[in-house]
């Protein structure tokens, strides 16, 4: 039986609404980005961000449907990120999700924010399907994940400090580039030589799949900190270059090994920081050098979307797993 579902993410800056029918066909996908409000404070306000996801949900839920040709009484359920994120900012999507489905009377979702993005490769690749290693890398998260079944995951490996994506926006910062970094990090670098600077990159001594990254950030600052000391001159792009270089070669690497050890023949890329080129030009080379198929979505949908959130719901009540209305947002939500 076919289900269409209203999906809603709210756990950043984009307010985001979209309606799927049966997982994968996306009938609409709007966002409102809030990019353009947090470039002068260089990085995401959490009390604007969840200001403006008030001023923005009902306008973007109402254009969502609109575009899909559907209305509420279309729906079979209304999904929603409850976490991990930003907590005002994921109470408003929260808050929103539960008045539709109190008011009209539909099944209400939970989806991890993290499920949802790995979620993103089903709407882009229809032939995907688990098992597979997924690496979920953005802002927030760096994530080896095994992904078992739709609903069954298993944790390979994960950061132990900072985010890929949190020392992209960093290191930007401290180049003077703005925000958001990982765009502007990745257009710097393509000017610039890979081996100019040898960054670290950090293995643990157990042969853990996990990363690290607040060395690598601290060492490109502390670099740059001792050539202005010194009064000498750097070029910006060789530096952006072989920063990237170390970060991209790291996360190739441990999920390549983890792939590796699952026996897996199929490699995923999801969230923010899987738009950049380099990572996935790495990614490429180092999957027909494996063997491995690699699959990763477009980059509308490494971005936070409300496709993906609606995508993951379809599989969350596919397998009955529905909320009540005592649901609440949870910052720190594990996968």
């Amino acid at each position: 039986m076919d289900k269409l579902i209203l999906g809603i993410e709210s756990s950043c800056d984009e307010t985001a609404a979209a309606v799927v029918l049966n997982g994968r066909t996306v009938l609409s996908n709007v966002i409102s980005s809030q990019i353009e409000i947090h470039k002068k404070y260089g990085g995401v306000v959490p009390e604007i961000a969840s200001r403006n996801h008030v001023l923005n949900i009902s306008q973007v839920i109402d254009s969502a449907l609109c575009e899909a040709g559907k209305t509420f009484d279309d729906l079979d359920a209304v999904a929603v990120t409850y976490g991990p994120g930003l907590i005002g900012a994921l109470l408003v999507g929260v808050s929103t999700a539960k008045a539709i489905s109190f008011a009209k009377g539909l099944p209400l979702v939970a989806v991890n924010h993290i499920h949802g993005h790995i979620a993103a490769n089903y709407i882009e690749h229809p032939d995907l399907a688990p098992p597979f290693v997924c690496l979920v890398a953005s802002g927030g998260h760096s994530h080896i994940v095994y992904v078992k079944d739709y609903m069954n995951f298993e944790i390979l490996g994960r950061t132990r400090d900072d985010a890929a994506g949190e020392a992209f926006d960093k290191i930007a910062r401290v180049l003077g580039l703005g925000y958001p970094g990982g765009p502007k990090i990745e257009k710097l670098a393509e000017k610039g030589n890979t081996d100019a600077v040898l960054f670290p990159q950090v293995e643990f001594s157990d042969s853990s799949f996990d990363f690290s990254f607040s060395g690598v950030k601290t060492a490109v600052i502390n670099y740059l900190h001792k050539l202005k000391q010194r009064g000498e001159n750097y070029c910006a792009a060789d530096i952006a270059a072989s920063f990237q270089y170390a970060v991209v070669n790291v996360l190739t690497e441990h999920t390549m090994r983890a792939a590796q050890a699952k026996k897996t023949d199929q490699v995923v890329l999801a969230g923010g920081v899987s738009a950049n080129g380099a990572l996935r030009r790495s990614f490429e080379k180092a999957a027909e050098q494996f063997g491995k198929k690699l699959y990763y979505p477009r980059p509308l949908l490494c971005t936070d979307n409300a496709a993906m959130i609606a995508c993951a719901g379809y599989y969350k009540a596919q397998s009955g797993e529905y909320a009540d209305r005592s649901l609440n947002a949870v910052a720190n939500l594990k996968l």
